[in-house]
């Protein structure tokens, strides 16, 4: 094994380092927010489109999946899946996002002095979707020269 790779967080060179340490922010990030899933359910639930049944329980089962895909995407063994995982979740919530932005609910959980802010902010999330998603799927892709991928990209193409 090179001194450029370690099998338990992959490449350690400067843009290895920069990736690993995105991911570990972003993990961060979904675990925080998964918590808060249960400390403010009530407000989380408001942003849960009416045609979907049984708001609060939705809010409690995407908490969970973010504390889970948050701390899953910290592990090399887990990285992979956790990020794909994210991405769907970030697909799945979208809705929610759009019923925000289209229906005003945002306003309704700030004060009326914020609720233009909260506005903008609903309608620039949509976009800055895309961007998670972009940022979840990079780290869903295999990395060269880390652990197990990398071993079976190898064995792949000496055996042909």
């Amino acid at each position: 094994m090179s001194d450029e790779t370690r099998p338990d967080s992959g490449p350690t060179g400067p843009v290895g380092r920069r990736k690993r340490f995105l991911r570990r922010l972003m993990g961060a990030i979904y675990a925080i927010a998964g918590v808060t899933h249960f400390l403010a359910p009530e407000s989380f639930a408001r942003a849960v489109p009416p045609e979907l049944p049984r708001p609060r329980a939705l809010v409690y089962l995407s908490g969970i999946a973010e504390v889970a895909l948050g701390l899953g995407v910290q592990f090399e063994r887990t990285r992979r899946a956790s990020a794909w995982g994210i991405v769907a979740l970030l697909v799945a919530v979208f809705p929610a996002n759009v019923y925000m932005a289209t229906d005003d609910v945002a306003t309704e959980l700030v004060p009326d002095r914020l609720a233009r802010v909260a506005r903008a902010a609903a309608w620039a999330r949509l976009p800055f979707q895309a961007a998670l998603v972009l940022w979840a799927w990079w780290h869903a892709s295999p990395e060269s020269g880390s652990g197990s991928d990398a071993e079976t990209e190898t064995r792949a193409g000496t055996a042909s």
